[in-house]
C-alpha cells in the first residue's frame, strides 16, 4: 500500500526559505524588501499591480515573478488583499532559490477567453521548491463560460485554474479554490508535490471541472481537502507512481477516481494509488476506476480505496472499462490487477451498488472485495451486485453479497 510520502523532504527544501541565512547582499530588484524571516518579500503591487477587480494584472505578476525567481535568497511573491484580475500567466523556472507564493486576495480569471492559449490560467512551470498558500482565493469566474465547454457538444477544453507542471519538491496548501472554468487544479510531469487543506467549490452541475488531476506524476499527496464540483473531486489519470488521497470531504461531484485511463496513444502505466479514509455525499460515484474502449495495452495495478464513507452515493463502488466509448468496437486494453476495495459502508440510491464492469480483452485481475457494508436510502427492494469479465475474491462481509459468479 502507498505510504505517506516525504513530506518532510519537501520541507527541508521549502524550509530554506525561512532558514537560510542572510549573509549576501539584498536584492536591487525594484519592489523587493526584506521579510523577518530573511526570505526578499516581492509584492505585486510594488510591480504594478491594481486591486480594483478590473484591470488585467498579468504582466504584474510575471514581472514580480520574475524578479523574485531570479533572487539570490529565497523569496516570497506576494499578492496581498484585494481583487487582482489576470489572465493567462506562467511562473517559468528553474529559479535560484525556493519560492513562496503567498496568495492573500483574490486572484479573479480575465472573462477574455482569447488570453488563454496554453490550456492553464496559471502554470507553475520547471521549479524546483516552491510553497504556494496564504489563504487567499482563486476565482476561475467559470459560470461564463461552461456553456462552451465540454460540457456541451464539440465544446472547446477551458483552461486549468493551477497548474504544477514539471514542479519537484512543490506543495500547496491553506487556499480557497471556486468555479475554475475547467479543473481546478492539475498536477503533470511533476514530483515530490503535496497538497493539503483546500477548499475547492463549484455547483454539480458544472462541466469537467474536476477538483484535482493527477497525470504522469511521482509521490504525490492530496490530503485534508475539502471538494465539492462538477466532475470527479479528484481523478488520478495515467502515468503516475505512489498517490496517496486521504482524508477528503468530497461531494458533491463524480466521486474518487482512478482515470480515464486510455483515451490517449502516448499514455503509460499507472502504479500504487491509495485513496483511504475519505468521506462522499450525494456523489454520482464513490470509489471508481474508468478506461476508455480502443485504448493503447497499459497496466494499472497496486490500487486501493479504503475506509471510505458512502452518504447517499449513485454507485458506490464501480469499474467501468467502457466509460465514454460503447460505440468503439475494441475493447479496452488498460489491464487493471491488484485492485483492492476494503472497508466501505454507509448509503446508496442505486439498486446496484458494486458493479465490475471489466473489459473482455483484458478482464481484471484480483479485484479484492473486503468488509463492505452498503444500505439503501429511498429504495424498495434489495440490492444486488453485477460482474463481467474479473477475477475477484472476497474477504470478510460484503453486503450486498459480491456476485456468485462473473460473466
Amino acid at each position: 500500500m502507498t505510504s505517506l510520502i516525504g513530506v518532510r523532504a519537501i520541507c527541508l527544501v521549502l524550509g530554506m526559505a525561512c532558514l537560510f541565512p542572510i549573509n549576501g547582499a539584498d536584492s536591487n530588484a525594484i519592489g523587493a524588501r526584506r521579510s523577518l524571516v530573511g526570505e526578499t518579500v516581492f509584492d505585486v503591487m510594488k510591480f504594478g499591480a491594481v486591486a480594483d477587480g478590473r484591470k488585467d494584472n498579468s504582466m504584474a505578476l510575471i514581472r514580480a515573478w520574475n524578479a523574485a525567481c531570479r533572487s539570490a535568497i529565497p523569496a516570497k511573491l506576494l499578492i496581498p488583499r484585494g481583487n487582482f484580475v489576470a489572465g493567462e500567466v506562467v511562473f517559468k523556472g528553474p529559479c535560484a532559490k525556493p519560492i513562496v507564493i503567498e496568495i492573500q486576495g483574490n486572484l479573479l480569471a480575465s472573462d477574455d477567453l482569447s488570453l488563454y492559449s496554453g490550456g492553464a490560467w496559471l502554470m507553475i512551470d520547471e521549479v524546483i521548491g516552491v510553497d504556494v498558500t496564504g489563504g487567499g482565493t482563486i476565482n476561475g469566474r467559470g459560470q461564463s463560460f461552461w456553456q462552451y465547454g465540454k460540457g456541451s457538444k464539440n465544446g472547446p477544453s477551458l483552461p486549468v485554474s493551477l497548474v504544477f507542471q514539471s514542479v519537484q519538491y512543490g506543495t500547496m496548501h491553506g487556499l480557497n479554490f471556486v468555479n475554475s472554468m475547467g479543473f481546478h487544479t492539475k498536477v503533470t510531469d511533476s514530483s515530490n508535490v503535496a497538497f493539503w487543506n483546500l477548499k475547492i467549490t463549484a455547483p454539480g452541475k458544472s462541466p469537467n471541472t474536476d477538483g484535482l488531476h493527477i497525470s504522469s506524476s511521482t509521490n504525490v499527496n492530496i490530503t485534508d481537502s475539502i471538494i465539492g464540483t462538477g466532475d470527479d473531486c479528484v481523478s488520478v489519470g495515467h502515468g503516475n507512481n505512489n498517490v496517496l488521497v486521504a482524508r477528503v470531504f468530497c461531494g458533491p461531484g463524480h466521486g474518487l477516481s482512478v482515470g480515464s485511463l486510455g483515451k490517449r496513444p502516448d499514455e503509460t502505466n499507472l502504479n500504487k494509488v491509495t485513496i483511504i479514509n475519505c468521506t462522499l455525499t450525494g456523489t454520482t460515484n464513490g470509489a471508481r476506476i474508468k478506461t476508455y474502449h480502443a485504448s493503447p495495452r497499459l497496466i494499472a495495478t497496486g490500487i486501493y480505496f479504503q475506509d471510505l464513507v458512502m452518504n447517499q452515493v449513485k454507485n458506490p463502488i464501480i469499474i467501468d472499462q467502457h466509460y465514454d466509448s460503447k460505440k468503439k468496437r475494441q475493447q479496452s486494453n488498460v489491464q487493471l490487477r491488484d485492485v483492492h476495495f476494503r472497508n466501505i459502508r454507509g448509503t446508496t440510491i442505486s439498486a446496484v451498488p458494486i458493479n465490475l464492469n471489466c473489459s473482455s480483452t483484458c478482464p481484471c485481475n484480483d479485484v479484492e472485495l473486503s468488509n463492505i457494508y452498503l444500505a439503501p436510502f429511498g429504495l424498495v427492494g434489495p440490492l444486488r451486485s453485477t460482474c463481467f469479465s474479473a477475477k475477484f475474491f472476497a474477504k470478510g462481509p460484503v453486503v450486498p453479497p459480491g456476485p456468485s459468479f462473473c460473466a
